[in-house]
């Protein structure tokens, strides 16, 4: 049960966090995708048939950014008994780039300032895509990209349906995929709500929603590890009845 509860907790927080982020530099810097950052290469094109501004180009800048985050995210928490190192870094990120944004008072128009908040951000964002695909089990799916969720949704429901609502593994993968994808479209809401109206700095709310989520399940695992451990002992040190 504290098992299932933690991975609740874990896809609601990340998918959340991963909606407002991707947001709000969205909404505040020149429309530049830090989760999603596939997403740029739309918005990259777009802007250059039209002719839009000469910084055109930063937006495939979040795209070496990201891999080289990943890359590095994947040699952090590769370490076993670490799994949750990559979301203590990504919360501590997403904390700076908000503090930057206070710094350099960021609001508008757009500056060099608001490129440079939104790459830590896109940075920060390579780490929980990291942390994903390491350990896939600690969630319930990809926590910054929905389509693939949307469409296992969409999959299961029309099992649901068509069985009458008797195929319980479907049901029960539908209910995860509606955390996840709610959590996202949540934190888009949120994000789009505050940073309409105090811009960057509003990052570092998710930030510390993070480091919070980081304790919290980083405590639940080390008293869960505890437990098994002292189950261990328990049963080695009793002797078997005669």
């Amino acid at each position: 049960m504290e098992k299932t509860h933690s991975i609740w907790y874990v896809t609601l927080v990340l998918s959340a966090i991963a909606g407002y982020c991707d947001t709000v530099t969205f909404i505040t810097a020149d429309s530049i995708f830090s989760a999603h950052v596939t997403g740029n290469f739309i918005v990259f094109a777009y802007q250059m048939i039209n002719g839009s501004n000469a910084q055109v180009w930063i937006k495939l800048l979040t795209f070496p950014v990201f891999i080289i985050s990943v890359i590095i995210g994947g040699r952090i928490g590769a370490e076993p008994g670490k799994r949750y190192r990559l979301l203590l870094m990504e919360g501590f990120l997403i904390v700076a780039a908000g503090l930057l944004a206070v710094f350099f008072k960021l609001y508008n128009p757009v500056t060099w300032g608001t490129y440079l908040v939104t790459m830590v951000v896109v940075f920060a964002m390579g780490f929980q895509n990291a942390f994903g695909k390491l350990y896939g089990k600690e969630t319930y799916g990809p926590t910054t990209m929905m389509t693939g969720n949307v469409t296992q949704a969409s999959l299961d429901l029309g099992n649901v349906l068509a069985s009458g609502f008797t195929n319980l593994l479907s049901l029960d993968s539908l209910k995860k995929q509606i955390i996840t994808i709610g959590g996202f479209l949540f934190g888009c809401l949120a994000g789009a709500i505050m940073a309409n109206f105090f811009g960057l700095y509003v990052l570092i709310l998710p930030g510390l929603v993070l480091l919070t989520c980081y304790y919290t399940t980083e405590q639940h695992a080390n008293q869960a590890t505890s437990s098994e451990q002292g189950g261990i002992t328990s049963s080695q040190t009793v002797p078997p009845a005669l």
